[in-house]
């Protein structure tokens, strides 16, 4: 029985230490493979550094050149002149808008404007019509009277045929 029991106890410690050491090994396989993606992510990151170390070498001899002390000082400038660029843009985009909505408000105005000016146009024309009404009634007067002027002429000449006639005839 106690052999039993030792056998059974080694059965159980055997298969914890085959559980541990699977566990183990599949710890190993996820650190091998999480290391193998960062050696990649590492040859990626060398790789990238490589490319660029052009551009170290042409700010190190941009500081040498110029006023600059160091290549820190040349990037603290170049933000300083993308944040200057980006705020230009902002307010040229501001001031865009601002030239459209003028624009907007005087096309507006103008529309105003050159609707009064067909108002007064029409109301012009009609004081024209109106004076040439007046010009005229001012001549169908005259005529008028002319016509009258001739009618008592000729009522008088009348009246004095119809008075040598009567004289005549008596």
């Amino acid at each position: 029985q106690e052999n039993y029991k030792m056998q059974t106890e080694a059965l159980k410690k055997a298969s914890k230490e085959r559980e541990k050491k699977m566990l183990l090994d599949s710890e190993l396989l996820r650190a091998k493979r999480e290391l193998e993606l960062l050696r990649e992510k590492h040859q990626k990151l060398y790789n990238k550094v490589q490319k660029f170390s052009i551009f170290k070498k042409y700010l190190e001899d941009v500081v040498k050149i110029s006023q600059f002390e160091d290549v820190q000082e040349v990037i603290c400038c170049y933000k300083k002149l993308l944040s200057i660029r980006k705020d230009l843009l902002q307010s040229q985009q501001e001031h865009k808008e601002m030239s459209e909505q003028a624009k907007v408000l005087l096309d507006q105005y103008t529309a105003e404007k050159e609707a009064e000016i067909l108002q007064y146009k029409n109301e012009m024309a009609q004081l024209q019509r109106s004076d040439q009404a007046q010009s005229d009634m001012v001549f169908w007067e005259t005529r008028w009277a002319n016509i009258q002027n001739m009618t008592a002429e000729k009522t008088r000449k009348l009246g004095t045929i119809k008075m040598a006639i009567l004289s005549l005839f008596q």
